[in-house]
C-alpha cells in the first residue's frame, strides 16, 4: 500500500473514532454532571473537523506537480497543520472559558460512572496516538503527525477529568470545582501541544535543515555508484510525504559531457528506487580538479 494510501486509511479511522467519542462524551458529560467530560467531548468534536481537513490536505497534495506547482502539492500539509492548530487553540480557549466560569458556579458532584467511562477512553485515545504516530512516521505526514497529537492530547484532557472526579467524588460536598480545575488544566496542556505541532510544520514551510538522516543514506548510495568520486553539497526540501534533493557529486574531470550525464542519470535512478520517499533528485556534477 503507498504512504497516501496508508494515510488516507489512517485518517478514516480518527474520524470514525473521534465521532463515536465525541457522542459517548456528550452524553456522559450532560447527564454525569462532569463538565470536564464535556470539556473532553467539545476537543474530540473538534477533533472531527480538524481530522476532516487532514484527509482534504493528503488527498490534495497527491495531485501530480503541473506547470504552476512544478514541487508538486505537498506544501498543502503544513498549512492544513496550521489550521489543526488553530482549531486545537480555539477549543481549549472555549474550555478554559467554560471551566473558569463553573469554577465560580455552584453545582452538583459529578456522577462515579463516568469515572468508568473515562477509563476506556483513555486506554483507546493512548492506543490511537500510538497507532496513528506509527503511520505519520512511515508515511513522512506532518499533518497525519499533527493528527496523532490530537489522540495523545485527548488521551491527557481525559486522564486530567479522571483525577478531577475522582478528587471531587472523594472529597464530597464542597469540592465539585476539582472537576471543572482539571478541565482548565487540560486546556493548558492542548494548548502547549499546539506549540509541539506548530514547530514541525513551520519548520517544514521554512525548508529547516531536519534531514541528517536522509542526507546520509543519500550519501552512501553515491559513493558506491561507479563513477563518482564524492559527494558536496546536498539540500533536501520536504513538500508533502515527498523530498526533493539538490545533489553535488563529484566525478574524474577527464571524462566527457555525456559520461558525466550518465552517471548522473544512474544516481537518480537508483536514489529513487531505494528510497521511494524521494520525488526528484536534481544533481549537478563537479570535476575533482
Amino acid at each position: 500500500m503507498s504512504h497516501q494510501k496508508t494515510a488516507v486509511k489512517t485518517i478514516y479511522f480518527s474520524i470514525f473514532s473521534n465521532a463515536l467519542l465525541a457522542a459517548i462524551k456528550w452524553i456522559a458529560g450532560y447527564f454525569g454532571n462532569s463538565y470536564a467530560l464535556i470539556a473532553d467531548a467539545i476537543e474530540s468534536t473538534t477533533d472531527i473537523f480538524s481530522s476532516t481537513l487532514v484527509l482534504f490536505g493528503l488527498k490534495y497534495s497527491n495531485r501530480p506537480a503541473d506547470k504552476n506547482h512544478p514541487y508538486g502539492h505537498g506544501r498543502i500539509e503544513p498549512l492544513i497543520t496550521f489550521l489543526v492548530v488553530g482549531f486545537l487553540i480555539a477549543s481549549a480557549t472555549i474550555i478554559a472559558f467554560q471551566a473558569i466560569h463553573n469554577i465560580k458556579t455552584p453545582h452538583e458532584l459529578p456522577k462515579a460512572y463516568t469515572l468508568i467511562i473515562l477509563g476506556g477512553i483513555i486506554i483507546w485515545k493512548e492506543t490511537s496516538y500510538r497507532l496513528v504516530l506509527k503511520k505519520s512516521k512511515e508515511t513522512k505526514s506532518s499533518s497525519l503527525k499533527a493528527d496523532a497529537w490530537h489522540h495523545r492530547s485527548d488521551a491527557i484532557t481525559s486522564v486530567a477529568a479522571f483525577i478531577g472526579i475522582t478528587f471531587a467524588l472523594i472529597m464530597g460536598k464542597g469540592f465539585e470545582s476539582a472537576d471543572d480545575w482539571a478541565a482548565l488544566f487540560a486546556s493548558g496542556f492542548i494548548l502547549y501541544n499546539c506549540y509541539l505541532i506548530f514547530r514541525p510544520a513551520l519548520g517544514e514551510i521554512m525548508d529547516e535543515h531536519t534531514h541528517d538522516d536522509i542526507i546520509f543514506k543519500i550519501r552512501e548510495i553515491s559513493k558506491k555508484t561507479p563513477g563518482i568520486i564524492d559527494t558536496e553539497k546536498c539540500f533536501i526540501r520536504k513538500t508533502g510525504m515527498k523530498y526533493h534533493v539538490d545533489l553535488h557529486i563529484t566525478v574524474d574531470s577527464k571524462i566527457t559531457v555525456k559520461e558525466g550525464h550518465t552517471i548522473s542519470h544512474v544516481l537518480k535512478n537508483k536514489l529513487v528506487e531505494e528510497m521511494p520517499e524521494i520525488s526528484n533528485v536534481l544533481i549537478h556534477i563537479e570535476p575533482n580538479e
